[in-house]
């Protein structure tokens, strides 16, 4: 996973951390079956299609702070290379995988923004597959 410097570390969240260990990681041993159970909660959670803004360029992104694009779904290929979430967006014509950690939705459901706010912590924390 490529860190991002100017991301703070969170405090630590006891109801966030809660439902991550309770809901999303839950009976998972191992790389593959953390990044499952990210991959189905978020695909649960977030109510596609949604507007979402860039919060902060990636070297592995084409999108800059402050670009504006549809989120659609999660990015299946993920599953061929499972180091971080990428959703799936329609961008200048065209539909291509970026990280959500560098997205954050605009005027989205409670649901929507709380599952995205969990990637978030997540990555923040430095806690990986």
């Amino acid at each position: 996973m490529e860190i991002v410097k100017d991301m703070a570390k969170p405090k630590i969240d006891k109801v966030r951390e809660e439902r991550i260990a309770m809901e999303i990681v839950v009976d998972c041993y191992n790389e593959a079956e953390r990044f499952g159970g990210w991959f189905c909660y978020l695909e649960e959670k977030l109510g596609f299609p949604f507007r979402a803004c860039c919060v902060r360029g990636r070297e592995v992104s084409p999108l800059k702070k402050g670009d504006e694009v549809e989120v659609i779904g999660v990015f299946d290929e993920s599953w061929d290379n499972p180091s971080e979430i990428l959703v799936q967006i329609k961008w200048q014509g065209r539909k291509l995988g970026v990280p959500l950690a560098q997205l954050k939705g605009i005027t989205v459901s409670k649901q929507t923004a709380e599952a995205i706010a969990d990637w978030h912590y997540w990555s923040a924390q430095g806690y990986c597959f």
